[in-house]
């Protein structure tokens, strides 16, 4: 009982800090993968609580779908960070 207090509590700080750094963080790539670290922690309170569907659900949708979307758009939208000379030139 107590192990799995201490647990749910880790888990709890886990996911607060992890979406705090979500919002507080300045770099998007940073913030994607905080939100993953989120998003899997909640999927693990949910086992947490007897709740292996909604666990699933939560992996699959969120973190399989949502996430690799975000993923995909910081990658098509991010800046190249190299100088601004052209090769040619």
């Amino acid at each position: 009982m107590v192990l799995e207090q201490l647990a749910f509590g880790l888990f709890a700080l886990l996911t607060l800090a992890s979406s705090l750094g979500v919002v507080l963080v300045r770099d998007v790539w940073h913030a994607a993968l905080l939100l993953g670290l989120a998003l899997s922690s909640v999927a693990i309170h949910y086992v947490m609580l007897s709740a292996e569907f909604l666990a699933v659900i939560q992996v699959l949708v969120y973190i399989g779908g949502v996430l690799v979307l975000v993923t995909f758009a910081v990658m098509l939208t991010r800046e190249d960070g190299g100088n601004d000379t052209e090769v040619g030139a």
